[in-house]
């Protein structure tokens, strides 16, 4: 999939080159936005399309060969958002594409489509398994990559561009580095519903590492050749992290020592949702005291550009900490707040509708600004006993149960109002 618009149009025919988290990241938006319409018309109008686009991590018109043995670990030549390409699987990468499968999986299902989703549910067991084994290191996740070797490069034809001779490295790996992108896959999965594509006690494990060696609290000591976005006593947490000695390359992966607010946003938000809301919030206010008005811009935080769009991961927080749930399609929606649970306010906004989210006085209140929702079931796992159901102002009867309330399929066009004890 063309990641880039090159003018005259038909101009990137020549120098195109697929990007393997955003062709696997495309995959789960198809997930994603089938969630939020519940448009199973469109799913089926797509679905041929989307199977291609994850089939062509092991097709043989794919010159980059990221699975090309079909074994649910990705090799091959990688490029990615950094600008560049990695030469052996990370966690970063193959993350994203256990999460594809996973979302491929689930939509094959609902579609009656036993053969791929059996395909892809094989796929990912084989490169669940493969990546807990081989890329924990105990502390976080690595690359598999041996940097010296060079026939790597040769069998791509690119060692002119990839190999530095003077080291005698491959440029531009992570390598044995701890890299902020590492659990990228689960933070898409917490956003979208879906489960865990890496081990959890492992990601827990890199969560703290992760907290000890990439954020900074001054940035006085700390050397960066790359572009500036935090100095002096500003904190700020790093892109890729040598720690405790290990082996950094000589030429390691671009924009290594920088801190970029995406990137930050994204890392705050897994902080988040393994309950580590100190170390969360101490991420996010590395971002935003720089942008206090006086030093900086408080609309603008920039990063390859004046606002630039990645730090719009930060809206990420509102489904995580409300720990909203959404899946139009199976008429649901939940909430489960991470933090007050006693008091608590939201925005919750979906392809049909959009409104508040509210909890006070034992009361959950569901207010749509605008639009509808077509449910039957609404998930609260905060709540032990339901007393009443109100919807669009009228009493209904429910079933409660393992923290959902069930109802009568109706069309929500105001509120939906439960009285809990």
């Amino acid at each position: 999939m063309v990641f880039r618009l090159k003018l005259p149009l038909g101009s990137e025919k020549d120098t195109f080159r697929a990007c393997l988290d955003g062709q696997m990241g495309s995959v789960i938006k198809c997930y994603r936005e089938w969630k939020i319409s519940g448009d199973d018309a469109w799913l089926k109008r797509n679905w041929g399309n989307i199977t291609k686009v994850l089939a062509y991590a092991w097709s043989e018109e794919n010159p980059d060969e990221w699975d090309r043995d079909k074994d649910g670990v990705l090799e091959g030549r990688q490029h990615h958002t950094l600008d560049m390409e990695l030469f052996g699987p990370s966690s970063w990468l193959q993350s994203m594409y256990l999460a594809a499968l996973e979302a491929a999986a689930e939509m094959a299902d609902y579609l009656g489509d036993s053969a791929k989703a059996g395909e892809y549910t094989e796929l990912f067991r084989k490169g669940y398994r493969w990546t807990k084994e081989n890329l924990f290191n105990g502390s976080y996740f690595v690359q598999k990559v041996d940097i010296t070797d060079k026939s790597v490069l040769e069998h791509f034809k690119c060692e002119d561009e990839y190999w530095n001779e003077e080291a005698g490295e491959i440029k531009y790996q992570i390598g044995e580095g701890a890299h902020i992108d590492q659990l990228l896959g689960q933070w898409h999965c917490i956003i979208n519903g879906l489960g865990d594509v890496l081990d959890r006690e492992q990601m827990e494990i890199a969560l703290e590492s992760m907290m000890k060696d990439h954020y900074k609290a001054s940035m006085r000591e700390f050397v960066n050749p790359w572009r500036v976005f935090s100095l002096n006593d500003e904190a700020g947490c790093t892109m890729c992290d040598y720690p405790r000695g290990v082996r950094k390359p000589r030429i390691p992966i671009p924009y290594c020592e920088e801190t970029m607010h995406g990137f930050e946003y994204q890392f705050a938000g897994l902080l988040f949702a393994a309950g580590r809301m100190e170390d969360g919030l101490k991420v996010v206010r590395a971002v935003r005291d720089k942008y206090d008005g006086r030093k900086r811009n408080p609309w603008n935080e920039i990063e390859c550009g004046s606002n630039y769009a990645r730090s719009m991961a930060s809206f990420a927080f509102l489904p995580i900490l409300s720990g909203f749930e959404f899946h139009l399609p199976k008429k649901y929606i939940g909430f489960h707040p991470l933090v007050g649970k006693e008091n608590f306010r939201s925005l919750f906004s979906l392809g049909t509708g959009w409104g508040v989210f509210s909890i006070k006085d034992n009361r959950v209140l569901i207010k749509l600004e605008e639009g509808t929702l077509d449910l039957s079931e609404i998930g609260l796992s905060f709540i032990d006993q339901v007393k009443q159901l109100i919807v669009d102002g009228e009493e209904k009867g429910y079933t409660f149960a393992e923290g959902r309330v069930s109802f009568a399929e109706c069309v929500i066009r105001d509120s939906v109002e439960i009285i809990f004890e």
